[in-house]
C-alpha cells in the first residue's frame, strides 16, 4: 500500500475520527474551564445570531469562542501529560502549565476584543 492510500483510508480516517471523539467526550465529561467554555460557546451563538447583521460577522464571533475552546483542549492534553509524568512540583512542569493557562488567557482576551470590535461598530 503506498503513502497516499493509507492516508485516505477510510478506517484509518474512522480510527482518527473515533479518537477526536472520545477526546471531545472527555473534556465535556471532566475538564471543568472546557465546559464554563461550552456554556460561553451556546450563548455566545445566540447572541451572535441576535446581534449581528451578516454571516460573516456571526461566523467571525462563533469563531473568535470556538478558538478559546481549541486553545484549551490543547492547554488540557499539555495538563494531562505534565501530569502523567509526575505529579511532584517541578518548575519546568510548572512553567509548561502556566504557558498553556497563558494561552488561554490570550485567546480569551482576543476574543473578547473582537466581540467589541465587532457590536461597538
Amino acid at each position: 500500500m503506498n503513502r497516499f492510500t493509507i492516508l485516505i483510508n477510510p478506517l484509518v480516517l474512522m480510527r482518527a475520527f473515533m479518537h477526536s471523539l472520545q477526546g471531545l467526550s472527555y473534556a465535556v465529561k471532566n475538564e471543568r474551564a472546557f465546559q464554563q467554555e461550552l456554556v460561553v460557546l451556546v450563548v455566545a451563538a445566540v447572541v451572535a445570531f441576535v446581534m449581528s447583521e451578516s454571516g460573516i460577522e456571526r461566523a467571525v464571533l462563533i469563531g473568535s469562542v470556538a478558538g478559546v475552546l481549541i486553545v484549551e483542549l490543547i492547554n488540557s492534553a499539555i495538563e494531562s501529560v505534565i501530569d502523567r509524568i509526575g505529579l511532584a512540583s517541578n518548575a519546568i512542569s510548572k512553567r509548561a502549565k502556566d504557558l498553556g493557562s497563558a494561552a488561554v488567557l490570550v485567546s480569551l482576551v482576543a476574543a473578547i476584543a473582537i466581540w467589541i470590535a465587532i457590536l461597538v461598530d
